[in-house]
């Protein structure tokens, strides 16, 4: 039988590629999605090398939404920290924040600027297609704020150790993305967020521009093309002159392909009529991505303590 015309006609079909992304994502014409990149797993833990705590929390049971969670070593039990929530990258199809990459970046970050971290784990595409990262990221979101009452919220590390009036966005790549879609949800929901978000770093940001980008247009089907304002943000300064945080820092690669995105973002929002403050940093010779793909060089080290230093900037009252 395999040896049929009517079955290598079959396997061949089968077999057939209708849609592939480098290291990311293979579609097959029967519908079968094979990832071309495996996402490892670590599991949470108390470093005794940093003395930073993570575990892990599920935010909602269906559909799922869990994140995990990293606290710093306290000396003064009632001192409040600064809190970020991160989200991670991936081109909306890769990663997590369980995995080696993500975990230890994160914990570093934690360690070197003193915050507690939220780190979101949202669906993935093609799987699920847009909007299901930004809709699971906006579901961390409200949880977070329901402990930003006088401590009633179910997570008693937030409770008890997180500043609701020194909250921050940020992500890298496609994480960056979804990080200025959650502020500008923030922005258009009620006043609680309007108290808590003080600032957003977007580190080499997915953005689009006047060209289709592929990947967009076959993970974001309801998408209304390049003027999206997920998508390309820089398109519409009257959304962007609505953010409610005080300060963004974008920080791009002189060698990144998106390194033009995250001008033209910087460029944007400078001019939008926004009444906060944004800043830009750019890393000389090094590609998208360098500070996870080498977090012990130099240049790693120094633009991870420039975004710590974002976060313990006085922002104002």
């Amino acid at each position: 039988l395999k040896s049929s015309p009517l079955f290598t006609s079959m396997e061949s079909s089968t077999n057939e590629v209708v849609h592939e992304f480098p290291r990311l994502f293979r579609i097959y014409k029967d519908g079968r999605i094979e990832k071309l990149s495996v996402t490892d797993f670590v599991p949470p833990s108390d470093d005794l090398k940093t003395s930073v705590r993570s575990k892990d929390v599920v935010i909602s049971p269906e559909p799922t939404v869990s994140a995990r969670l990293f606290l710093p070593r306290t000396t003064n039990p009632d001192q409040k920290l600064p809190l970020l929530i991160y989200i991670h990258g991936g081109a909306f199809s890769i990663q997590s924040p369980f995995s080696s990459v993500y975990h230890k970046y994160v914990s570093s970050l934690v360690e070197l600027a003193n915050v507690i971290a939220v780190s979101i784990d949202y669906r993935l595409a093609p799987e699920h297609s847009i909007p299901a990262c930004y809709d699971d990221s906006w579901a961390v979101m409200e949880w977070v704020a329901l402990h930003a009452n006088g401590g009633q919220g179910p997570e008693p590390w937030l409770n008890d150790h997180a500043d609701f009036r020194r909250v921050f966005l940020a992500g890298d790549s496609a994480g960056a993305n979804i990080a200025h879609e959650m502020l500008v949800r923030a922005s258009n929901a009620d006043q609680v967020f309007d108290k808590m978000i003080v600032g957003m770093v977007l580190n080499q940001p997915f953005f689009g521009d006047d060209e289709p980008n592929k990947l967009w247009m076959l993970i974001c089907p309801e998408t209304s093309g390049c003027d999206d304002p997920r998508i390309n943000p820089a398109a519409h300064p009257s959304l962007l002159a609505k953010l409610v945080c005080k300060k963004v820092l974008v920080c791009t690669a002189e060698k990144d392909f998106l390194r033009q995105r995250g001008w033209t973002y910087y460029e944007a929002l400078r001019s939008s009529g926004w009444g906060g403050v944004v800043e830009i940093v750019e890393t000389e010779g090094e590609e998208h991505v360098f500070h996870l793909l080498k977090p012990s060089c130099e240049k790693s080290g120094r633009l991870m303590k420039q975004v710590a230093s974002f976060f313990n900037q006085d922002h104002g009252s």
